[in-house]
């Protein structure tokens, strides 16, 4: 119970040291743009599915959330703002393990198919970082083109990271607004989100400053490292609450909410990405 409730928030607030805001800004307005957009409507589309195919709206948010953001990450932060329900620690778990295992799977046939659409390494690049939900098989898939197709897409995954802030608050007022308590509180203000925001501009002005980044580096390191582990733990015990039979009995629905909610944000950004030339 401390891990889901108390650790995962820290470890999603140490996530902010990933984050540099000048990498950000590098990828242009057009690519910030059509990142957002895809995030957003990637998560409005998922919460509608979820109810068109008969689910709770919090396992659209939670697969939306998971397809927009970060993956597992993301999935453990939208938990804490979505109101409780009858199956929702099953639905976490089992979009959880659909985050992982769907970014393993296109991982492996995201790079054939930018190659076949004639993307260019940078447009490939932030194909991969816009779609790709967890950031190991952002990295693999990248890295696997080429150095620079792999450093594009780490940036624009950094920045979907950084978005996990606004989305989990959005989400939470946008569950709030509709009477449905976040957590604990009406109005959500998670500290660990606040956290996220100030290590993320700790991290910008530290990168900034080469001279203080050999004492800055280690920590920075040591700390990402508990951050990892903290959401290793996280995912861990939520397993401890939930039963396979449980996972199982979700249906096929929610298989296909989470599939489409997959297709929509490759579609969105795929051809944002080719109108952008």
């Amino acid at each position: 119970t401390w891990c889901v409730k108390k650790l995962l928030r820290i470890a999603i607030g140490l996530l902010g040291l990933r984050i540099a805001l000048g990498d950000i800004l590098g990828l242009g307005v057009g690519t910030i743009v059509l990142v957002i957009g895809s995030m957003a409507l990637t998560i409005a589309a998922s919460i509608w599915l979820a109810r068109l195919f008969g689910q709770e709206a919090g396992y659209g948010a939670l697969a939306g959330a998971a397809n927009a953001v970060c993956g597992a990450s993301a999935t453990l932060a939208t938990t804490t703002v979505v109101p409780n329900y009858k199956t929702k620690d099953a639905d976490t778990a089992f979009t959880v393990v659909m985050a992982n295992a769907i970014s393993t799977l296109v991982m492996l046939a995201y790079p054939p198919l930018c190659l076949w659409l004639g993307l260019s390494g940078r447009e490939t690049g932030i194909m991969l970082g816009a779609t790709i939900h967890d950031m190991a098989q952002v990295v693999g898939a990248g890295y696997a083109v080429s150095d620079d197709v792999g450093n594009t897409a780490v940036v624009v995954k950094l920045f979907r990271v950084f978005l996990l802030l606004p989305v989990v608050l959005a989400i939470g007022w946008w569950f709030a607004s509709r009477g449905g308590k976040a957590g604990e509180a009406n109005v959500p203000a998670p500290v660990f989100a606040l956290v996220f925001l100030a290590l993320a501009l700790l991290n910008t002005a530290a990168m900034a400053m080469p001279s203080i980044q050999p004492l800055y580096l280690p920590v920075k390191n040591l700390l990402s490292e508990v951050s990892r582990w903290g959401l290793l733990l996280s995912i861990a015990a939520l397993g401890l609450g939930t039963s396979v039979s449980a996972i199982l009995a979700v249906g096929w629905r929610h298989v296909v909410v989470f599939l489409l909610a997959t297709i929509l944000i490759l579609a969105i950004v795929t051809g944002g990405v080719i109108l952008l030339r």
